[in-house]
């Protein structure tokens, strides 16, 4: 039991197992921090038992360690209207996590 959680973290939602590195929202860390996450589901790759949280599984708990911390690549962000000369560019790096999955419980 336990080798697949869905765990939430920067207002998204990712499918882990053990010893996945995960790129997620900034979290506050350096690298080495270990971290707990609260799964909204808990299953068995086998397809046997699985454990749906209301809104979290009850004793269930996915600990991660913090690998880097980092931005991603650059986009770049064009507004433009024909025939007006209304030209905007701007450019933007997300910052960025990269955790790595150690053990999940259920």
């Amino acid at each position: 039991m336990g080798n697949i959680a869905v765990i939430a973290t920067g207002g998204k939602q990712y499918l882990v197992r053990p010893g996945d590195k995960v790129k997620v929202e900034k979290l506050e860390g350096e690298p080495g921090k270990g971290l707990k996450f609260d799964p909204l589901l808990i299953a068995d790759e086998a397809g046997g038992e699985v454990k749906v949280g209301k809104p979290q599984v009850k004793g269930g708990s996915v600990t991660a360690e913090i690998v880097r911390q980092g931005r991603s690549k650059k986009v770049e962000v064009v507004k433009f209207k024909s025939k007006v000369r209304y030209t905007r560019r701007a450019g933007h790096r997300q910052d960025f996590t990269e955790i790595q999955i150690k053990e999940i419980k259920g």
